[in-house]
């Protein structure tokens, strides 16, 4: 679907004309570009020749190479979220209480992960993409190790925030080159898949802490600490995978390494014609644009606000409303199921078991959609559904009329489609402002709206999950429906109509000059 959106801001079509099937070098202008002292004008095809790549080993690379540090993180959060009440018993090794778990560190976690997402994206747009999600990872891991070794509450308190602090520049990093790398016929599903795959992590954990909490097999006080230690030693290995993959060529021709740009994508297409037995057609079209070394914040702002304010009330509505309908359910899962229904703490690894797989499920069969069917129908029915039938679990919840299966099978559905919708919140904001401003603009949109839902949330729900009234947990329940409805809504109003459309062309870079 090629149909342009109901535009805001310039150049919602930036492709010239088509440029044949010229794979050789960028044509480059002597004039530089205003401040940009050295660096010159460049047309490039960059972008159409990587557009017009039939999925390959190469993207399966890109795919294994910077998703799964999102089984590292769900494998992290959903840990500690199930050994909340194990590390508040006597013998455990730390003086700390379940709801400083799940409300004091996790709201720390969030925090960390914001003010990581703003750093690590100012720095990803300028330095790129490929060293930002490189050093991001290693932040993440030495602050989990460090993590592994708490002694007292302030240093746990410490190093949550700094483990967060690494995985908000993954998201800012890593979404930037997900969606710069891949075709766009691909990079919805795709996009949606690798967000989604945090929930393949969650199910780990939550198996892992059935094993690591059985005491007949590791003492109260090691258990825990094991299941940091298994998070870096594999969380090492992605790093060995990850440096196989590299930076991107639309950062690069924009930054003044066109060459280095151009020869990248020759070696990629000449490995998918090996691979796939056949030559590739001519690319669409090309751009030109004015090189430039890096984009100020005063430049970004004026464009996401001024240029696109109808795309920033849409980012931060999508991230709002999913931060706070994951916060309503999973900070306090653990304390839900041993408060209400009296599940053992070492049990309620099975329970999240169940409902991480269906997270993870739901981005992997209705992700296609969000290429077919489209981005506004898609992302405003999985904001709008999930909060309707989380109202109804409330409701129920209220009545006494669930169980703790019952209860685990309605959040199952309830996160089916609400995983997709939180995913979608990624890809938009990733991929409807210019090049130049991406990895930064994720950081803002997830930072300012995860700091709403994702910090207020957790201190919110952790007392209204632990007062052992159920009309205080269907409110919880509630706040995050209501919230889920809302930014669905402005979905349907608002959401750009990206599927199957060039980054180029749904939002024209600001450096193009035609």
């Amino acid at each position: 679907m090629t149909t342009p959106a109901a535009s805001e801001g310039p150049g919602d079509r930036g492709h010239r004309p088509p440029g044949g099937g010229d794979r050789g070098p960028d044509r480059r202008d002597e004039a530089a570009a205003p401040g940009d002292s050295g660096l010159g004008t460049v047309t490039t095809a960059v972008p159409a020749r990587l557009d017009r790549l039939p999925w390959s080993r190469w993207h399966w690379m890109i795919v294994i190479g910077l998703g799964t540090v999102w089984i590292l993180d769900g494998l992290e959060v959903t840990t500690v979220g199930n050994i909340a009440s194990r590390l508040s018993e006597d013998g455990s090794g730390l003086d700390i209480t379940s709801a400083q778990v799940t409300g004091l560190a996790a709201a720390l976690y969030v925090a960390g992960a914001c003010t990581g997402a703003l750093f690590f994206g100012w720095l990803t747009d300028r330095y790129g993409r490929k060293k930002l999600f490189m050093v991001t990872l290693a932040v993440y891991l030495a602050a989990t190790a460090m993590t592994g070794l708490s002694f007292s509450a302030w240093w746990f308190f410490l190093f949550r925030f700094l483990t967060g602090f690494g995985i908000g520049g993954e998201y800012a990093a890593i979404n930037s080159a997900i969606d710069e790398l891949i075709p766009s016929k691909y990079r919805g599903r795709v996009d949606l898949i690798i967000n989604g795959s945090y929930w393949l992590g969650a199910v780990g954990g939550a198996l892992l802490s059935i094993v690591m909490l059985n005491t007949d097999i590791f003492p109260k006080d090691l258990g825990w600490r094991l299941t940091f230690a298994l998070g870096v030693v594999l969380g090492l290995v992605i790093l060995l995978v990850r440096r196989h993959v590299p930076e991107s060529p639309r950062w690069q021709f924009i930054h003044g390494h066109g060459d280095q740009a151009d020869e990248l994508v020759d070696s990629v297409e000449r490995e998918i014609e090996e691979e796939k037995h056949e030559k590739l057609p001519p690319p669409a079209g090309e751009i030109t644009i004015h090189q430039r070394k890096s984009i100020g914040f005063g430049l970004i702002a004026k464009t996401v606000f001024h240029s696109y304010p109808k795309r920033a009330v849409l980012g931060l509505s999508l991230f709002i409303g999913q931060a706070f309908l994951y916060n309503a359910i999973t900070f306090g899962f653990g304390a839900i199921l041993t408060t209400f229904y009296d599940v053992q703490s070492g049990h309620t690894g099975y329970y999240f078991a169940v409902i991480a797989a269906g997270n993870f499920v739901g981005p992997l069969v209705l992700g296609k959609l969000f290429d077919t069917i489209g981005r506004r129908v898609m992302i405003a029915t999985t904001y709008i559904l999930p909060g309707i039938l989380l109202f109804i679990t409330a409701w129920l919840f209220d009545r006494g009329s669930l169980t703790a299966n019952t209860l685990t099978a309605c959040w199952c559905v309830v996160l089916f489609f609400a995983s997709a919708g939180a995913s979608s919140a990624y890809l938009t904001v990733s991929e409807v402002f210019p090049m130049e401003t991406r990895a930064m603009a994720i950081a803002f949109f997830y930072a300012i709206g995860t700091a709403a839902g994702g910090i207020s949330g957790p201190l919110i729900f952790a007392d209204l999950t632990e007062s052992g009234v159920p009309g205080d947990t269907a409110l919880a329940f509630s706040i995050g429906a209501a919230l889920m409805c809302a930014a669905g809504l402005v979905a349907a109003f608002l959401a750009v109509d990206a599927e199957q459309r060039s980054l180029e062309d749904i939002a024209k870079p600001l450096s193009q000059t035609s």
